[in-house]
């Protein structure tokens, strides 16, 4: 299995904090397929099981072996009609017609499975994560991933791991299971580099693949200057952080470099990542995070960060 150096996320197909068109996200993955990328990645989490199903229609026709599509399992979606009418709670912009029950149990994660591949009408998924195990590790180490890597053995998936927005948790994954990856959300970026110093060690010790998602912490860290309404870790950026992220900003500009574009090439440096997920919400946001990859960023930039103290760890 090969991932190509960018992954499309497909957080925005749910409606991630606004809602886009089933045209807009068809748009998006067109744009990204023709820029090369075949690293698509989803959840049932993601508007409900919005996400799945767009995704798996937009890549309906496509050649089956040119690209790799990875989920997520932990989260059941149970009929909610008590609360079809409201809005979704977890920040996407669906109706709550479903809630998400945590279930890590080998029975848990077959029956997450198939609803997925009934969403997205694909035959297999090439990845599967336990997605954010946080508060149920113990289950998710013990039973999940013994049920993912049963999968896996009868051929039912390619690669298991676990997505989270911790690192050490994750380090202990890669450590103490039989994982063949993990994605890293938000704890790899130029404002966290928490992942460096347990996570990204252990994947290198151990073989295990790395992929970095929330490489702009959300929002704080995608525009060139960070609006004082910026998100982190999908909730309002205090303060402080938004500082940080400005100062940054500057330093970046001293060497011709976009806040954005520094953020994306100090994920991708390190030798465990082997793929970057960025989240689009359109074709335009396509061709900007292209760009965005394809820039140049001088080394001295990160030396300068080092010596104005913000950030702490070297860029390898």
């Amino acid at each position: 299995m090969r991932l190509s150096e960018l992954g499309f996320g497909g957080s925005p197909g749910g409606n991630l904090y606004s809602a886009i068109t089933d045209e807009q996200f068809a748009s998006a993955v067109d744009a990204a397929w023709n820029a090369g990328i075949r690293h698509f990645d989803t959840a049932p989490h993601y508007g409900l099981g919005l996400s799945e199903r767009r995704l798996g229609a937009a890549l309906r026709g496509r050649p089956r072996e040119e690209y790799v599509v990875s989920t997520k399992v932990g989260r059941l979606l149970v009929p909610s009609p008590e609360t079809a009418g409201r809005a979704d709670p977890d920040g996407f912009a669906v109706a709550a017609t479903h809630r998400r029950v945590w279930d890590f149990s080998r029975d848990g994660i077959r029956r997450s499975l198939d609803a997925s591949l009934h969403r997205t009408g694909l035959d297999r998924f090439d990845i599967v994560y336990l997605h954010d195990p946080d508060e149920h590790w113990r289950q998710a180490a013990d039973v999940g991933v013994p049920a993912l890597v049963e999968l896996r053995d009868e051929g039912s998936v390619g690669a298991v791991g676990a997505g989270m927005n911790r690192s050490d948790p994750l380090a202990r994954f890669v450590r103490e299971t039989d994982v063949d990856l993990v994605m890293c959300a938000g704890r790899y970026t130029l404002l966290d580099q928490s992942a460096a110093g347990d996570l990204l060690p252990a994947a290198r010790e151990r073989g295990v693949d790395v992929v970095i998602a929330g490489v702009y912490n959300s929002g704080l860290l995608s525009r060139d200057r960070p609006p004082t309404d910026a998100t982190y870790d999908y909730r309002p950026a205090d303060p402080e952080r938004v500082a940080r992220a400005t100062r940054i900003a500057v330093v970046c500009e001293r060497y011709g470099v976009t806040l954005p574009v520094a953020a994306l090439a100090f994920v991708r440096s390190d030798p465990a990542v082997v793929s970057t997920v960025v989240g689009m919400h359109n074709d335009i946001e396509v061709a900007e995070t292209i760009h965005r990859a394809g820039s140049e960023v001088p080394d001295e930039l990160w030396a300068a960060l080092r010596a104005d103290g913000l950030i702490e760890a070297p860029r390898p």
